[in-house]
């Protein structure tokens, strides 16, 4: 089925494109790239669905193809799901409608490596309640890729600390349950005395507050972490670098985009592509300073 529906387009764009052999030799090639990675899990291509493809995408971007190599690949999948559209062959939808194309002149989002997030960490003064509140504060962004809104409207009934989850509102007001790591537990534990001595005999329900009970802002998490980046001699940390961070440090050990997804709240696959590009270019930079057969400047070292 998926040959012939393949074999019809290539025959219906040489004719009605008029294309050169070069690019339908490229449409072939990256029509049949989608069509055997479709096949390793057991669909054929009119059975792809929008996440599905998104997966791809992310697939290729992770796999170190450029963005314009990636812009191209999909522009010729949308062409062929176009053909199946019009010619009324088993589709009703495009699932290609809203992917998301990488752009190459896409900001990548900044974040921290591994070893400023240390420093970072370990710049609040705890014997104070005030530097034991922010290192919990700070444990709780990194530990959980939440929001700076998500943070803040935190309440202590929204920690389970003996399952080690915590659950958040996030945007379009839906609920999501996040783990919460060891060492961010613990600070929250220590945070627990510390936050008694802030409240100063007053009640709230919020998690993270400022003395009198008073409920943190975002603005007042934002001047936090400025202000100990600049201890450590990094500008531009702010609550989402840290979110970013999260997410950066899990695809690096491993983990799968749609967990991911999961974990950070995003609605749609396609949104946390973003994250593979960073990955790559990570990756790419590690292996050209550090293995010893990698390329320099078109040489290979010996």
């Amino acid at each position: 089925m998926a040959r012939k529906l393949l074999r019809e387009y290539l025959s219906y764009i040489q004719v009605e494109k008029g294309l050169s052999i070069n690019s339908l030799e490229s449409y072939t090639r990256d029509l049949e790239g989608l069509q055997t990675w479709a096949g390793a899990r057991g669909v054929e291509l009119h059975q792809l669905t929008k996440e599905m493809l998104s997966e791809w995408v992310m697939s290729l971007s992770r796999d170190g193809l450029a963005p314009r190599s990636v812009g191209r690949m999909l522009s010729a999948v949308r062409g062929f799901y176009r053909f199946l559209l019009l010619d009324g062959h088993l589709l009703t939808t495009d699932p290609t409608a809203e992917l998301v194309t990488p752009q190459s002149t896409q900001k990548l989002p900044r974040f921290l490596t591994t070893e400023e997030m240390e420093k970072l960490l370990d710049a609040p003064d705890t014997s104070t309640t005030e530097g034991v509140r922010d290192r919990a504060l700070i444990e709780l962004l990194y530990a959980t890729g939440l929001r700076v809104s998500e943070l803040v409207s935190l309440t202590t009934a929204n920690i389970d600390t003996e399952q080690g989850v915590l659950t958040c509102l996030g945007k379009g007001s839906k609920q999501r349950r996040v783990p919460v790591g060891r060492s961010a537990l613990r600070w929250l534990q220590h945070y627990q005395g510390a936050r008694r001595a802030l409240m100063n005999g007053r009640e709230s329900e919020r998690l993270f507050v400022g003395a009198g009970g008073r409920p943190l802002t975002r603005q007042f998490v934002w001047a936090v972490l400025k202000r100990y980046a600049a201890r450590m001699g990094v500008r531009g940390v702010t609550p989402h670098v840290l979110r970013h961070s999260f997410a950066t440090h899990l695809l690096e050990r491993g983990a799968d985009t749609r967990s991911l997804q999961a974990l950070l709240g995003h609605s749609d696959l396609a949104t946390t592509q973003i994250y593979t590009h960073v990955t790559s270019e990570r990756l790419r930079s590690t292996y050209e300073k550090h293995h010893p057969r990698a390329k320099r400047n078109g040489v290979e070292k010996e």
